[in-house]
């Protein structure tokens, strides 16, 4: 069991030190959330929430940041020697592929065997809106993005004609060969997306209690797709658990299952507030002396 730390809502000036701190501490990845911007009216409800319509914590008038992914990452790898660098989550759909390829290629070149590229459909249609993308689409648009992408990290000389993307022949450097690519979200289209196109799946407030079923779904999948012997990734972001509920043992049933890393949900909502820097460490040392040190 690996696991993995989301810098998310982390204050900008702390985030190079939070990623040597994770390092230091034992953690195995680092990331970084994304949006594209924050509306000053959000019209989504935003997923997870208890109440219908509910609105997200973040607002405009509060200043909350979401720096580049592949930027922040890059500041990330050069300030570390070690950690994975990951996104929970990267927003691709509206974006367009070749610049996608551009960044990722040249991180995971100048990092190598580092970067996961962890792609999810988005919620917030107000973005999508701006950006004039088809937000029912999205799905279907994350789909091709995938291949576009698979084929720019070649290096090679190609060219593409889909619904949504296309090139003349052309050739994309920085290339890294080819990357993980990790489907995040609970939805079983999602699940599919990672059984047929990806290299490992990431859930979204795992419940443990159901995580049996969700697997057997999930394994099936690859199965249906001939990818049942391929490497694959499982990372689970335990929900109800958190708040000192989750124990070794419940992670130990999660790895026996096949989860193969945990994702640590950002200091804010374990602390509850926005906090220095050696109170995010006092909250990642206690988390790793109580769960990580059982599985090292």
């Amino acid at each position: 069991m690996q696991f993995w730390n989301l810098l998310a809502f982390v204050e900008d000036e702390q985030l190079l030190d939070a990623a040597r701190a994770c390092e230091d501490i034992g953690f195995d990845a680092v990331g970084v959330s994304d949006h594209l911007f924050i509306p000053e009216v959000i019209n989504s409800p935003y997923p997870g929430s208890k109440a219908d319509g509910a609105k997200p914590f973040f607002t405009i008038e509060q200043k909350w940041s979401f720096p580049d992914p592949f930027v922040a990452l890059g500041m990330m790898a050069a300030a570390t020697t070690r950690v994975r660098l990951f996104q929970s989550i990267y927003i691709m759909a509206p974006r367009n592929p070749i610049e996608v390829a551009k960044a990722t290629g040249t991180l995971a070149t100048l990092a190598p065997g580092r970067l996961t590229v962890c792609p999810a459909v988005g919620w917030m249609k107000d973005e999508f809106d701006v950006y004039g993308v088809e937000f029912h689409k999205r799905g279907k648009r994350t789909d091709e993005m995938i291949d576009v992408l698979r084929k720019l990290w070649s290096g090679e000389i190609v060219e593409h004609e889909g619904e949504f993307f296309s090139f003349p022949r052309m050739r994309s450097l920085p290339c890294p060969g080819d990357l993980p690519i990790i489907s995040c979200g609970p939805s079983e289209p999602v699940m599919r997306r990672a059984a047929q196109r990806c290299n490992g799946w990431m859930d979204a407030l795992t419940n443990l209690d159901t995580l049996p079923e969700r697997l057997a779904t999930l394994k099936q999948m690859r199965e249906d797709a001939g990818r049942a012997n391929e490497p694959f990734e499982i990372i689970i972001i335990p929900g109800p658990q958190i708040g000192g509920r989750l124990t070794v043992d419940d992670l130990k049933r999660a790895e026996d299952l096949g989860a193969t890393a945990m994702q640590f949900l950002p200091a804010f909502f374990h602390l509850g507030k926005r906090s220095t820097l050696d109170e995010k460490k006092r909250l990642w040392e206690d988390f790793a002396e109580k769960i990580m040190r059982h599985f090292q």
